[in-house]
């Protein structure tokens, strides 16, 4: 069978894709599927997908290792963090913040945790909800007693909204 795309050469790779619901099927020869980026995906190691991916993703552009930014801490560049797919440390995420938010958010869709919190975030989310459910009512009460020219009890629920919102 010859190749789908120079139709010169003999198809030696098939390629089946399926994109946006469409199934696609082509049969390309060595130097077109190489042409297209289609290359052996045996030839990598699993590590080295996510670092294919960020590099296909910002180009193979990467500043030299002399002139590269190191991580304070581990001593990582950007350039082994997408060759080997995998951050150094924790401090690498604040080192190289503006280089890695746009892999990560094209990766994972988001840059904010949007699963499940520990129960302890979950305690602290509610008192702090609570508290704001205390001062509404206090300023509702407090808009009442002003309608109602009780300036006396006014005065006190001014001072425990003050109290709450200062804490």
């Amino acid at each position: 069978m010859k190749c789908q795309k120079c139709k010169v050469n003999n198809a030696t790779t098939q390629v089946k894709r399926i994109v946006n619901g469409a199934y696609e099927e082509y049969m390309l020869c060595a130097d077109c599927a190489h042409e297209m980026g289609f290359d052996n995906v045996f030839d990598t190691a699993m590590p080295d997908m996510f670092g294919g991916l960020v590099k296909s993703l910002f180009g193979t552009a990467l500043p030299s290792r002399s002139q590269a930014t190191r991580c304070p801490s581990c001593g990582s560049t950007y350039g082994d963090i997408t060759n080997t797919g995998k951050v150094g440390c924790a401090k690498c995420y604040t080192t190289f913040f503006s280089e890695l938010l746009p892999s990560v958010k094209r990766i994972h869709g988001n840059t904010t945790h949007c699963g499940k919190r520990p129960n302890m975030a979950l305690a602290e989310e509610s008192v702090a909800n609570q508290k704001e459910d205390q001062i509404g009512i206090l300023k509702t009460q407090l808009n009442k007693a002003v309608e109602e020219q009780n300036f006396e009890l006014a005065a006190e629920l001014r001072d425990k909204i003050k109290e709450m919102e200062g804490k």
